[in-house]
């Protein structure tokens, strides 16, 4: 089965168990606008709560806020959202598609980093543990061809997007023979610019209404915020203030499901640090970012790092995480070295001073930031495409199953009596009754006992509680594991105790050292 093929049956089997929904769709949906279903909100709430406990409550340093949406458009004009916050659109003549410019070209460079991994691979198969990559890396011939044709399309597109240059823009895709990827066309229009902000009006009187935004990222609401958490919070730089919110922006080419879409959710963190700490700090928050996904249990394969060859206007150092989706590497993650640019940006058009008086030098500054921002939506479709699995069980059986963390999953337990009758379900749903106070929960009567654990399977269940008429004897039940299928018996009154140590939170949380 090809990649595309995989990632339709994972939208496909997202929409049909409540995970994710078009938007609209009765009224033939909303471009790149989607809703999250009964599962997906679980889900994605979980997520979130994982991102915050490990961002805010294992950190005594960081903080959190809940910013509005609406913000005063200076915010914006300081930001540079305003003159700056564009990118560079283009169509093909021929598909009528359109397309990001510099991402087109980003896609093209892939194909020559795809070519590498399998260097490498072939590599590793044919010399084993006395394989050493670095090396092969600087000497293979065929890696060093490939690597040195990165670097000259990197270094055409910085210099390009550098200096504005959109017809450059357009003639490094002619001179790379970059066809549209759905058509193969290569007839193209010119390059320009595009705005990605939303905007709306303020006030109840059309003519008098001021023009305002709704956010395209979350980041300002926590640097117009500072003094206020500064003198709130009893903090001292370094500290961080966390967010997690909605933020808007009228994407070009908002395709690949929820991957890229209009409206989307931020977890985000600004670290503030004293000049001339923020490279030491940024190591340090690319280290632990990078440990978060890898306890979610992402392939060590499917997670690399990003540098930014083209840096924005206000950092000093920037590299992305990135995970294997089934359309290819993209960005989960930012970690940014921001410098002083937002603070000081804010200050000098809103006249009000944002420093931090350091009692270690006995002098006050503007805070350089260290900024980790990653995608929730973004998050939720890497835990989606990980988990999903089509298993072969053998004698013409399968099951499709999502190996969700347990808990990340959005029923974490369910519980069955074996049948209809015979005092079962009373004595099942005495049991289930016992763990919904505090786990999520299902119960289930319906079909076959098999077909209920197929159901769970789909939707990512981690236990199922079977009640049987064993139970009414010896007061025991079965448990069964999703992802090994495997079932053992255990007492009534450990069930709660043993499903909280398997689910727990705290366990991902310890995990992260």
């Amino acid at each position: 089965m090809s990649d595309q093929d995989s990632f339709k049956k994972i939208i496909a089997h997202a929409k049909e168990y409540g995970f994710v929904f078009p938007s609209s769709e009765i009224y033939d949906g909303l471009g790149a606008v989607y809703d999250y279903g009964p599962n997906g909100s679980v889900l994605k709430r979980n997520i979130k709560d994982y991102w915050w406990r490990a961002m805010v409550q294992l950190h005594t340093d960081i903080v959190g806020l809940d910013a509005a949406i609406f913000m005063h458009p200076k915010t914006w004009k300081a930001s540079g959202h305003v003159d700056a916050f564009n990118d560079p659109l283009i169509d093909n003549k021929d598909s009528k598609k359109r397309y990001r410019a510099d991402v087109l070209v980003e896609d093209h460079m892939e194909k020559y980093r795809t070519k590498i991994e399998k260097e490498v691979a072939k590599g590793r198969k044919r010399f084993g543990e006395s394989f050493d990559e670095a090396q092969f890396l600087a000497t293979n011939p065929n890696v060093k061809r490939n690597q040195d044709k990165i670097n000259e399309i990197t270094t055409g597109l910085q210099n390009t997007l550098g200096k504005g240059d959109l017809a450059g823009l357009r003639q490094l895709i002619e001179d790379l023979g970059i066809a549209d990827p759905e058509t193969g066309s290569k007839d193209w229009t010119d390059v320009r610019q595009f705005n990605l902000m939303f905007d709306t009006k303020l006030g109840s009187v059309a003519g008098d209404a001021a023009t305002i935004y709704l956010r395209p990222e979350t980041a300002q609401g926590i640097f117009v915020n500072f003094l206020n958490v500064l003198n709130t919070s009893r903090q001292r730089v370094p500290f961080g203030i966390a967010q997690i919110g909605k933020a808007f922006r009228n994407e070009i080419v908002a395709r690949q499901f929820i991957f890229r879409m209009r409206e989307f959710e931020q977890m985000e963190m600004q670290f503030f640090v004293r000049p001339g700490t923020q490279k030491e700090w940024y190591e340090t928050w690319k280290e632990r970012r990078m440990n978060w996904h890898r306890v979610l249990g992402f392939r060590e394969s499917d997670l690399r790092w990003h540098n930014h060859d083209n840096l924005a206007h206000y950092a000093d150092a920037a590299v992305d995480v990135e995970y294997r989706f089934p359309f290819g590497f993209k960005e989960l993650e930012g970690i940014h070295s921001r410098t002083d640019f937002d603070l000081g940006r804010h200050q000098e058009l809103s006249g009000k001073k944002l420093q931090y008086f350091d009692p270690e030098l006995d002098k006050s500054y503007v805070p350089y930031v260290v900024e980790t921002s990653i995608g929730c939506d973004r998050t939720f479709l890497a835990v989606l495409c990980h988990a999903f699995e089509e298993e072969d069980l053998g004698d013409g059986k399968s099951r499709t199953v999502l190996k969700i963390p347990p808990a990340l999953a959005p029923t974490q337990v369910a519980v069955f009596p074996l049948v209809r009758k015979d005092g079962l379900p009373k004595a099942a749903l005495k049991v289930f009754n016992d763990l919904r106070f505090e786990f999520s929960c299902a119960y289930e009567e319906k079909d076959s006992i098999g077909k209920r654990y197929r159901r769970q399977d789909a939707i990512g269940t981690p236990y199922c509680i079977t009640v049987d008429h064993d139970t009414l004897s010896d007061n025991t039940v079965t448990i069964r594991e999703r992802d090994a299928m495997t079932q053992e018996r255990i007492p009534v009154d450990r069930v709660r105790e043993i499903v909280r140590e398997r689910v727990d939170m705290n366990r991902l949380l310890e995990r992260m050292g």
